[in-house]
């Protein structure tokens, strides 16, 4: 394929989907990452498309939601083990809310396996993952049907979120910057995911790393109202996103990212930390690990033991192990906040 095709099927891909990964371009056009950023930076020099951490863009600034069917195939691999880490969370017994999105819909199918579990959620495609789970409850909102994202969204799906209280809420979204916390490109489905928030005790973000430090238009969830995020390793080149980690960590968010080869533990964490608990990770019986405060406070940065107060090196430490945790996945591993 000549470099005017490669990047006219580019362009065509960039304005059917809003956003694609640099992966992706390279998977559909035949060629290497190297070659796509290269397409990708004359284009851009062009003002067709704009370059994003790992990706491209629309140009203006803020990304346009993608259609279910695109975003179903995007980093596919990449929601498949943040589910498998996510679903970790949940023990028996539990209410959750789920909200819509490919990576939630990843995560319903995990969640069928556990038992007495409750689920609240506005998406018609996680309820389809679990119809068929015997010990599973689902609870579906009102509100008006959204076909693009098959999700239920309005004044009926928010009236009937009143009154609430689950003990986690698991959330995607278009977007994510340490700045201005989850975001998504459209009004109707922010204002859902705002009420699923304001529902439960813990909030926890699924984002893969294409969404790192994309900026879409309405904010879901801010960054100090987020309890932890899972998301994936962010390719060794996408230093922004790696950035964006840390600024996340720094504001108190916990980090679990997946598909780690290595992970030590980290100065100062407590001895047998990760060990022997086999509990999901915040809850109580987690030694050596923050407290989760409620949505919307504020969390306090765990300060360093002397030196000089310069920040050090962004610190990874081995997670504790989770139920049902995919085995051959890679290391799981939580990023810490730096050292004051």
């Amino acid at each position: 394929m000549f470099a005017a095709e490669r990047r006219q099927l580019i362009l065509e891909m960039v304005r059917a989907n809003g956003a694609v990964s640099l992966r992706e371009l390279a998977r559909v056009v035949q060629t290497s990452e190297v070659t796509v950023r290269r397409d990708v930076r004359a284009l851009e020099a062009e003002g067709l498309l704009d370059r994003r951490h790992g990706g491209a863009v629309l140009p203006g600034g803020f990304t346009r939601e993608s259609g279910f069917p695109q975003k179903s195939h995007l980093a596919s691999a990449e929601k498949t083990a943040i589910a498998d880490v996510a679903a970790g969370l949940v023990a028996e017994g539990e209410a959750v809310v789920v909200g819509a999105g490919t990576t939630t819909q990843e995560l319903a199918r995990r969640l069928a396996r556990v038992p007495g579990l409750t689920v609240v959620t506005n998406s018609l495609l996680v309820a389809q993952a679990l119809a068929h789970a015997n010990r599973v409850e689902v609870v579906m909102t009102g509100g008006t049907l959204r076909g693009s994202n098959y999700a239920l969204v309005g004044s009926g799906a928010e009236q009937s979120l009143q009154g609430l209280r689950v003990s986690r809420a698991f959330l995607s979204g278009s977007g994510l910057t340490a700045e201005r916390g989850l975001s998504t490109s459209n009004m109707l489905s922010a204002s859902v995911d705002r009420a699923l928030v304001q529902a439960a005790a813990e909030v926890v973000v699924l984002a893969d790393h294409t969404k790192l430090g994309t900026d879409t238009m309405f904010q879901t969830v801010p960054t100090d109202v987020m309890t932890r995020l899972v998301t994936d390793k962010p390719p060794p080149q996408n230093d922004r996103a790696g950035t964006e980690l840390q600024a996340l960590a720094d504001q108190g968010v916990q980090i679990t990212v997946t598909g780690l080869a290595q992970a030590g533990p980290a100065e100062g964490t407590a001895p047998g930390h990760g060990g022997g608990g086999g509990g999901p990770a915040g809850r109580s019986g987690d030694k050596g690990r923050r407290e989760m405060p409620m949505p919307g406070q504020r969390r306090n940065h765990p300060q360093g033991g002397g030196g000089s107060g310069a920040p050090g090196p962004p610190q990874l430490r081995s997670a504790p192990s989770l139920p049902d945790q995919p085995q051959g996945g890679g290391r799981v591993a939580d990023l810490a906040p730096r050292r004051r």
